[in-house]
């Protein structure tokens, strides 16, 4: 596994990079944020943290300015459905602090300002990177959050006697905020109580991978 790499810049793009290494010379996609992060064309001696991944046809190296940046990179790709060029495309959007806010907040409207992502898509990375940000502690610490994201969906106690129904109405809410209809919503949380989805979240993700991840 290459993390990290140090070289002379040969050529710096907004969306990708060329390190020489030792005669090497190793083209590494970026973000936006990263590429303006990196000192001018010709330096020598520059430092790029790395993540190698690796498909039947390609091999694609990635390059990042910070740790907080690979770190969010990882835990976008970790989702259904985003891919290295969306999770880069998130990453020269927000700075990590800023998607940090932006996940406390539930703020699709600004999640929507990706480049790809509509508003459902917008509403589902927000779900599944809450979830990311309040039991991942390194990343908070990473990001210069101190606890659990402040804005993360409520989630009712699994064995009061209301939490069933408090889950499953709060669940349906939010897919109907995210433009599906009540029949759909409806269909989607079916068995979840069995497949074991107890909290919104849980329920949630459960439903959108009944719905294929949103439209």
């Amino acid at each position: 596994m290459i993390v990290q790499l140090t070289g002379t810049l040969v050529e710096a793009l907004p969306t990708r990079i060329v390190l020489d290494v030792h005669g090497v010379g190793y083209e590494l996609g970026v973000s936006s944020t990263t590429a303006a992060a990196l000192p001018p064309v010709g330096e020598a001696g520059v430092t790029v943290l790395t993540r190698l991944i690796v498909r039947e046809d390609a091999q694609e190296l990635y390059g990042f300015a910070t740790r907080e940046e690979r770190a969010l990179f990882d835990q976008l790709r970790a989702i259904s459905g985003v891919g290295p060029k969306l999770a880069l495309a998130v990453l020269s959007t927000f700075s990590p602090s800023q998607l940090a806010a932006v996940v406390a907040g539930q703020d699709a409207g600004r999640m929507a300002q990706v480049p790809g992502v509509g508003k459902k898509k917008a509403s589902r990375l927000l779900v599944e990177l809450s979830d990311v940000f309040s039991k991942n502690a390194e990343l908070r610490g990473l990001v210069g959050l101190t606890s659990a994201a402040p804005g993360t969906l409520p989630l009712a106690p699994a064995g009061s006697p209301a939490a069933a129904p408090a889950v499953e109405a709060e669940a349906a809410e939010a897919l109907l905020s995210m433009g599906f209809s009540p029949q759909e919503a409806q269909v989607a949380l079916e068995g979840r109580e069995e497949a074991g989805a107890l909290t919104v979240e849980d329920a949630l993700r459960y439903a959108l991978r009944r719905l294929g991840g949103g439209r």
